[in-house]
């Protein structure tokens, strides 16, 4: 994700994998490419690129929370939970990931396209 536009940088909650799935707290910077989640130090991070996305899931809202999951490609699922105020998190990773697939199938479409024109000898010139 580097040199990529940073769409929303700010603080998520993450649910833990262990046995007690505890609430730890990332700092969390959205960009045209995904989704990159820092430990509370900023020393190492984890990159969620959409490539690797489904969805974005399960969307509730409790007490002033907004608790969402990214389900990822193999069916995996990662819970999130944030602030309930302004543009919540949620809504911004999931137009982010509508873009990037939407882009995604646009150059697929044109890739085809021209793919199929080659084919065709419609880009041959006979002189």
């Amino acid at each position: 994700m580097n040199q990529c536009k940073v769409m929303k940088d700010g603080y998520l909650e993450k649910r833990s994998n262990g046995l007690l799935q505890l609430w730890k707290k990332k700092r969390c910077v959205l960009s045209e490419d995904g989704l990159r989640l820092y430990d509370c130090k900023g020393e190492s991070s984890k990159e969620m690129r959409f490539e690797q996305m489904t969805t974005l899931d399960c969307v509730e809202y409790k007490r002033g929370l907004v608790y969402f999951t990214i389900v990822m490609n193999g069916g995996k699922e990662i819970d999130f939970r944030c602030q309930q105020e302004g543009t919540a998190w949620n809504a911004e990773i999931a137009l982010a990931l509508v873009r990037f697939k939407n882009h995604v199938a646009v150059q697929t479409g044109r890739n085809r396209h021209l793919s199929h024109l080659g084919s065709c000898g419609e880009g041959d010139v006979e002189l």
